[in-house]
C-alpha cells in the first residue's frame, strides 16, 4: 500500500473499503476497517479519553451514517489523538511509530523509531536494530540529533536517542510531530535512502 509504487495508501485503502458497504457503516464495519488496514486495535489502545465503539455510534448517529473515510478519519484524530491520515503518509517511510501502547506502523527494515508515552506527552527516537546493522553504529545521526535539538529535544550523551517532554503537560500538538517526522524523513533521503 505504498504510493510510490503506484499502490494504494492505506487512507485510500480504508476509503475503498467503506465504500463496499452499501448500507452505510456501523461501528463495527469501521473498527474492522481500521483492524483491518492500519493493523491496530482501537477497542485494546488504552488511554482513551472514551470507549471507541460508543464513541464512533454516537458520531454516526449524528452524521445519519453517511460519512466518508476522510470525515471519520478526522474523528478519529479529534476524539482520540490517532491521526490516521498521517500513520498513511508514514508507509513507505522507514519509520516505525509506537503509540498508544502498540506499534502503529512498524516494518523489518525500518531506519528509525519515534516511542510516544502515555497521552503522548512525550516522545522518544531512536535508530532501528536495522539501522545499526547497516550502518554498524546504534548512534542518531548527527544531522538528525542537530534537527531534533533545533526543535526542542534533549538527547543522551551516547548519542543513542533523542527525548522531548511537552512542558505544558499536554499531547504534543500534530504541528510539532510533522515536524519531527519531516526531519527524519529529510535525514533518510538525504543520507540513507540506500539501505
Amino acid at each position: 500500500m505504498d504510493n510510490q509504487n503506484g499502490l494504494m495508501t492505506k487512507a485510500e485503502a480504508m476509503d475503498n473499503l467503506l465504500v463496499s458497504y452499501e448500507e452505510g457503516v456501523s461501528s463495527s464495519d469501521i473498527m474492522n476497517c481500521i483492524h483491518q488496514v492500519f493493523k491496530f486495535d482501537l477497542e485494546s489502545t488504552p488511554y482513551l479519553p472514551t470507549p471507541p465503539r460508543a464513541a464512533i455510534e454516537a458520531y454516526l448517529e449524528h452524521s445519519g451514517n453517511k460519512v466518508t473515510g476522510a470525515e471519520i478519519r478526522k474523528m478519529i484524530n479529534q476524539t482520540f489523538g490517532i491521526n490516521l491520515d498521517a500513520l498513511s503518509a508514514l508507509e513507505g517511510a522507514r519509520i516505525s511509530l509506537y503509540s498508544k501502547n502498540q506499534w502503529m506502523v512498524q516494518h523489518d527494515k525500518d531506519l528509525f523509531a519515534v516511542h510516544t508515552g502515555t497521552g503522548d506527552i512525550d516522545v522518544s527516537i531512536f535508530p532501528t536494530n536495522y539501522f545499526a546493522e547497516q550502518t554498524g553504529s546504534g548512534e542518531l545521526p548527527i544531522e538528525l540529533i542537530n534537527a531534533f535539538i533545533s526543535l526542542g529535544y534533549c538527547c543522551e550523551e551516547n548519542k543513542a536517542s533523542c527525548y522531548f517532554s511537552n512542558p505544558s503537560g499536554e499531547p504534543v500538538p500534530d504541528a510539532f510531530k510533522g515536524q519531527t517526522i519531516m526531519a527524519i524523513i529529510s535525514v533518510i533521503k538525504h543520507s540513507y535512502s540506500h539501505l
